[in-house]
């Protein structure tokens, strides 16, 4: 027992000095930058993380990179410290989001032959980024948001695993976009996306009807009824 706690204590020292480490080169890289920590927006969880570095990560990376990762569902500072790790802090090396997320393999495929497609299933891939985002995917299929909406609907119809590439690759997108451009991402949260997911169903149906010469028409309600 002795042996082990000194191990636990030794190893233990080892990742607090990594964590110093990592502050000090990211302080390093911010030192050139404008980006006053202050100017973060309000903190969307303040859950901490296990394994998390002992320092500021957010605050650390906003210096950085002058916009908040975190404010995207799934991705916390850890995961983005990680994130950055594997892609940097430039993305001008994708042309767009399509060139990024066919980098990580989250994309279809398109293998064709003779103009007929043959499979669009995404390759495999061994990329640590990939597999970060899938982990975030997994993570935000529990929760109330407009991105765990849509992987709930693409489990139930798709299965799990076309749900975790699926969400996976719209969260690349959005990483993409944050860090490219400075896009400031807002959740519109999990009725918004039902309700559009609603709409465009009901739209489809409606053209569909409207091809075979029919019209749809709205039933009316049990207040609509009583009125009348």
């Amino acid at each position: 027992m002795t042996q082990s706690l000194e191990l636990y204590d030794f190893y233990q020292g080892k990742m607090l000095e990594c964590d110093r480490h990592l502050e000090a080169m990211l302080a390093e890289l911010g030192a050139d930058q404008d980006h006053d920590p202050a100017r973060l927006p309000r903190v969307r969880t303040k859950t901490r993380q296990v394994n998390t570095p002992s320092f500021d990560v957010r605050a650390a990376l906003f210096g950085v990179l002058g916009v908040d990762l975190t404010q995207i569902h799934g991705m916390g500072p850890s995961l983005s410290l990680k994130l950055v790790g594997e892609c940097g802090t430039d993305l001008r090396a994708w042309p767009s989001a399509k060139h990024f997320t066919s980098w990580l393999c989250l994309a279809p495929g398109n293998k064709i032959s003779g103009g007929k497609v043959l499979s669009s299933r995404t390759r495999r891939s061994s990329s640590r980024a990939a597999a970060l985002l899938r982990l975030a995917a997994v993570t935000i299929g529990r929760s109330d948001t407009a991105l765990g909406a849509f992987f709930r609907r693409l489990a139930e119809r798709a299965g799990k695993a076309k749900a975790v590439t699926a969400t996976a690759r719209k969260i690349a997108v959005l990483f993409y976009n944050t860090l490219r451009y400075g896009m400031t991402y807002k959740d519109p949260g999990a009725s918004h996306y039902e309700e559009r997911y609603r709409n465009r169903v009901l739209g489809n149906l409606k053209r569909r009807a409207k091809s075979l010469g029919y019209d749809l028409q709205e039933l009316p309600t049990e207040a609509d009824m009583a009125v009348s």
